[in-house]
């Protein structure tokens, strides 16, 4: 009998089995399908052609233009930001360390993406995984360096990221601590190093030399822009960004906002300064501030401050001066038109500073009769430093020379 019963049970057994393994494939192929492993190939292959260009800046095609950036004492200290970054270091384990702190001059600085985290590879160590010590320690390193404007900005674009997930249920792409730090060099009050924050939507780069600071490239972002679901339904982000940009287009004279205008028409995505575009060349175009009144002048500077604004009120400052220096030779473009409910791109260029906002196609929400069409939903800004200071380059270069290491 006991014999005749392990014959019985043994096909049931193994027809159990055959179903266990079928259900945990169809699992893993519903998490990561073929076409979310494209997509991970075809950006980190990018990623690879891009780092392996030796770096040179964003620049005109006139080329890089030199002595912009001088290694200066600007009277404000960033003692506290070295203090946060110290305290954050302590809390990583050996193991952390080891794919979390790298060299100053290091490659990993430009291996970032704006995209998710499931369909590109990311180093350093995420929210996610780290205690609440950790976390604690992560989140007193940005509010150091960053201004309450700039926190409250990265915390709002994570609690998108939250709603994403909500949209999609795909957990491997979304959620609101997939969020990934990283060091470069040893923080020190006066040999450079510095730190990245990299995730979907969510990029910083933050060099620090002495009390000189370049908080560039950054990425900011977000999809939806304007929750109306769940947990954190009511919360929006880069409204700022958006209504004071048609602000000041809007209060440009016929003339000027005819110069001023590359494209009436807003039919896709228009940025062009996101990852991989470190070596960008890009023209001036549209409209110079030499052509502005006093008035524009200053509500033009207060539209460049909302973005310089995401760093260290101190520090802002300092670069706002450097920005208000080169003001005249500063371009204003813009593709869209200028109605109360419009969808546009804008782009501020200057010799020290070039930033872009863009209305996008909708990816990550449910708005299938809108794909292909850019929408108020989901936004795009990219804060780069041309002319050859990203991640504070030019600043390196000099410190280098006469400080051989």
């Amino acid at each position: 009998m006991i014999n005749c019963t392990k014959s019985l049970l043994k096909p049931a057994y193994l027809l159990f089995a055959a179903l266990l393994f079928l259900a945990s494939t169809a699992l893993s192929q519903s998490q990561y399908s073929d076409s979310l492993l494209s997509q991970k190939r075809s950006f980190n292959s990018q990623g690879a052609s891009a780092l392996a260009e030796p770096f040179r800046g964003v620049a005109t095609s006139a080329g890089i233009r030199e002595g912009l950036f001088p290694v200066r004492t600007t009277g404000v200290s960033t003692e506290s930001i070295r203090v946060a970054a110290e305290s954050f270091l302590a809390t990583l384990s050996a193991a952390e360390l080891s794919r979390t702190h790298y060299a100053v001059d290091d490659p990993e600085w430009r291996n970032w993406s704006n995209v998710d985290v499931g369909i590109f590879t990311r180093h350093g160590i995420s929210l996610e995984e780290m205690s609440q010590q950790q976390k604690d320690a992560a989140f007193g390193l940005l509010r150091a360096s960053l201004s309450a404007k700039g926190l409250k900005t990265a915390e709002g674009i994570m609690r998108t990221e939250q709603t994403l997930l909500e949209l999609n249920g795909e957990a491997i792409r979304y959620g609101e601590e997939k969020y990934y730090f990283t060091m470069m060099g040893i923080p020190s009050s006066g040999e450079p190093w510095g730190w990245q924050l990299d995730g979907h939507h969510l990029v910083i780069n933050y060099f620090v030399l002495g009390d000189q600071i370049v908080m560039a490239p950054t990425f900011l972002g977000g999809e939806p822009t304007v929750t109306t679901t769940g947990v954190y339904a009511g919360h929006s982000i880069l409204q700022a960004e958006q209504n004071q940009g048609l602000a000041f287009m809007q209060s440009l004279d016929a003339q000027q906002r005819s110069r001023a205008t590359v494209n009436p028409d807003k039919t896709r995505n228009n940025s062009v300064l996101a990852a991989n575009q470190d070596n960008l060349t890009l023209d001036y175009e549209g409209l110079p501030g030499s052509e502005l009144t006093g008035a524009q002048k200053q509500q033009f500077l207060q539209l460049i401050r909302v973005y310089i604004g995401n760093m260290r009120d101190d520090q802002a400052r300092v670069h706002m001066e450097e920005v208000a220096q080169h003001l005249d030779e500063t371009y204003f473009s813009w593709v869209g038109n200028s109605d109360p409910d419009a969808v546009f791109y804008y782009r501020i260029h200057s010799p020290v500073v070039l930033i872009e906002f863009d209305h996008e196609n909708p990816v990550g929400t449910p708005m299938l009769n809108q794909r292909g069409v850019p929408n108020r939903q989901h936004i795009h800004i990219v804060i780069r430093t041309p002319n050859g200071n990203d991640y504070g380059k030019d600043l390196l270069r000099q410190h280098l020379i006469t400080h051989p290491h």
